[in-house]
């Protein structure tokens, strides 16, 4: 019987929060079994680079990745961002070990073809290391890892940290029981967008359909609600989204997804 593994994503909106992001951490570090942390730093990285006079590119409200904004990317998410989290942990005595894609050659990417737009040094996931993650993990450490991984010839990429999240999920699927959670500021997927407590609790493929043709899922949660299901169906048995209140094991007011 395969262990369980939890992979948890959390979003800029609580990474910016100090309060917010250490209960979210000291929660983290009460759960048990095999866990992997997830973050990105998308607000952070573009306070640092304003700081550093580097304008932010966006095309179509999406972050284009030139040559300086990779250098600001690795210094705040597998730095800035990554160190702190690492401490917090470490502090709630989870023995936490910062990672990107690069350390122990964990996840493997390419660049982003280009098509209508080139997004720059935005990597796309070829493969994740499942050996070396699992040797991590049963050594007893928590792997934390930032949205940044490698190509295998010395180049970075800036990596959407929710697709990474749920590359990890079905990556590690083979070896573990993987359960995937998406943390943000929301109390899971709304059935009005003005009701903060309309939590759908339960949504299937059936569901998942009928609620994108009712336009009730749209705009951001559109790409994803389709890492979720990607990863669904790449052997991942569920995906829990809602606010870090899932993560204390009594609270069932949020959405779980599965096939």
């Amino acid at each position: 019987m395969k262990q369980k593994l939890s992979i948890i994503k959390i979003g800029g909106n609580i990474i910016e929060d100090e309060k917010e992001l250490s209960h979210l951490l000291e929660l983290f570090s009460q759960m048990d079994g095999h866990k992997i942390l997830v973050h990105g730093g998308g607000k952070k990285a573009t306070e640092i680079a304003n700081k550093l006079g580097i304008e932010a590119k966006m095309t179509n409200g999406r972050r284009i990745t030139d040559a300086q904004s990779l250098d600001v990317a690795i210094m705040v998410y597998g730095g800035l961002v990554n160190k702190k989290i690492v401490a917090q942990l470490q502090a709630f005595d989870c023995n936490a070990i910062g990672m990107s894609g690069a350390d122990g050659n964990s996840i493997v990417a390419h660049k982003r073809p280009v098509k209508e737009i080139d997004f720059g040094l935005v990597g796309d996931v070829d493969s994740i290391n499942s050996n070396n993650i699992t040797s991590l993990l049963k050594a007893e450490f928590t792997p934390v890892f930032c949205a940044l991984t490698h190509d295998n010839k010395g180049q970075l990429f800036n990596t959407n940290a929710d697709t990474i999240a749920a590359e990890l999920a079905s990556g590690m699927s083979t070896e573990f029981e993987t359960t995937l959670y998406y943390c943000f500021e929301k109390k899971g997927v709304l059935q009005s967008i003005d009701d903060e407590n309309s939590v759908i609790q339960h949504i299937d493929s059936k569901k998942y359909k009928e609620l994108l043709a009712d336009g009730i899922i749209a705009d951001g949660m559109l790409p994803k609600m389709h890492n979720c299901f990607q990863a669904l169906q790449k052997n991942v048995k569920q995906v829990c989204i809602g606010d870090n209140t899932m993560l204390q094991g009594t609270n069932t007011n949020f959405t779980t997804l599965t096939l």
